[in-house]
């Protein structure tokens, strides 16, 4: 939730070019299958190195031994208790040590940093199922099976800095943009294992829409349909005909983000990517190697060092340290 003119913004924009894909530094690219496809992967080789797995088991509790404060193991939605020496939390910050970690085994002044950090989030994602692809005003080939234009990712209503400040400063006011910013991929065209012959999928990350509106709810369905469609008819400027392209769409506002996916106030990245919260700050001053004040358990997702991103770098880390300490004992 950041302005063109917000301090240290700038840095979101390096930390998304800094890595490389295919020897490429910079470049991103489409998974196979979608984004499900990474998850399966490393599914795959956990279950080969001889790993359980176990889903749809609600995590209520981590379990700290009063006595030694070490940590126990956690406790599941329905009673069912996992005893470990170690858990390594991919969740928030916010919602590991506020909502998961018994009262009063924190040390107060961490427990305070974690709860005034920044999660607020200002992005909407709009998966989108179309009959035809979209053709560009500004491209002279008209392309139905796909070209170069399609293939990347397509940046629209941010034309100028004035453009991309007034949509933030309209949703600081919680107030969803009139024009918002919007980043269009579409990776049918490439992948076409993810949608029937002749139509495409079209993934839309959408700024700026506030957690809580001024006025009405994300609830209201009217108020969902019209924020979507004003999208689409942002996107009829850029190429005409695309809102009648729309077989239909599913959309998640942060509220919905932080409801299906437990990201506290809807951040994709665990929590704001400022320069005041990174490295050395992440997720808390002092608190940037993994290890928690709970013994045995550690921080291994995007709130720890070195942020967000598809990249696998704070879990990789994370899984250092505790084989680190294993050996240690």
């Amino acid at each position: 939730m950041a302005g063109v003119n917000t301090p240290g913004s700038g840095y979101v924009l390096l930390h998304h070019v800094m890595g490389e894909t295919g020897g490429q530094r910079g470049v991103w690219a489409y998974v196979q299958g979608g984004m499900g496809s990474v998850s399966s992967a490393i599914s795959k080789a956990a279950l080969e190195a001889g790993v359980q797995i176990v889903t749809n088991a609600e995590v209520s509790q981590v379990m700290v031994n009063e006595t030694t404060g070490k940590v126990e193991g956690v406790a599941l939605a329905d009673g069912t208790e996992v005893h470990s020496p170690v858990v390594l939390s991919n969740a928030t910050p916010y919602k590991t040590f506020v909502d998961l970690v018994p009262v009063n085994v924190l040390p107060e002044d961490f427990l305070s940093a974690i709860k005034t950090a920044d999660y607020s989030s200002a992005t909407t994602k709009i998966n989108v199922a179309v009959d035809r692809l979209p053709q560009f005003h500004c491209c002279k080939d008209m392309n139905p099976e796909g070209g170069p234009e399609h293939m990347g990712t397509i940046h629209i209503g941010s034309e100028s800095m004035e453009e991309i400040d007034l949509a933030y400063r309209e949703a600081a006011g919680g107030v969803s943009s009139k024009r918002p910013v919007i980043e269009m991929t579409i990776p049918s065209v490439l992948d076409k294992t993810i949608s029937p012959p002749g139509q495409h999928v079209i993934n839309l990350f959408v700024q700026y829409t506030p957690y809580k509106l001024s006025e009405g709810s994300w609830q209201d369905s009217n108020v969902r349909k019209s924020f979507a469609e004003r999208c689409f008819s942002l996107i009829d400027e850029y190429a005409l005909g695309f809102s009648s392209s729309v077989v239909g769409y599913d959309m998640l506002t942060p509220p919905d983000l932080e409801r299906e996916f437990g990201l506290t106030g809807g951040n994709i990245f665990h929590g704001a990517m400022g320069l005041d919260s990174l490295f050395l700050m992440r997720p808390a001053k002092g608190w940037s190697d993994y290890r928690t004040p709970v013994k045995g358990l550690y921080l291994c997702g995007s709130g720890a060092h070195p942020g967000g991103g598809v990249m696998g770098a704070p879990g990789r880390n994370a899984a250092s340290v505790v084989l680190e300490d294993l050996k240690a004992k």
